[in-house]
C-alpha cells in the first residue's frame, strides 16, 4: 500500500508516517524513492506495541525465575 493508504489504514497524518519511517520506527520497503507498505506488517506493527496485562507480567517473572532457579551457578 503507499503512504497515503497506509496513514489512512493507521489513522495517522502522512507526515507523522514519513517520521516514523525516517526514525525506522515503521516497517516499510522502500523502491526508488517510493515507500510501500504491508498490511500484514503494520497490522504486526500495531500488535506490537500492545502493552502487557499485569498477569501477562507475574508470568514473565514466573518464567523467569524458573529458568533462573534451574541453571548452575558459577564459583567465583
Amino acid at each position: 500500500m503507499t503512504i497515503s493508504e497506509a496513514a489512512k489504514f493507521l489513522s495517522l497524518s502522512t507526515s507523522t508516517i514519513y517520521s516514523k519511517v525516517c526514525k525506522m520506527q515503521i516497517p516499510v520497503h522502500k523502491k526508488g524513492k517510493r515507500l510501500y507498505f504491508e498490511r500484514r506488517e503494520l497490522s504486526e506493527w500495531i500488535r506490537g506495541g500492545q502493552r502487557k496485562t499485569v498477569e501477562d507480567l507475574y508470568n514473565e517473572a514466573d518464567e523467569y525465575l524458573r529458568t533462573m532457579r534451574s541453571k548452575p551457578r558459577r564459583a567465583n
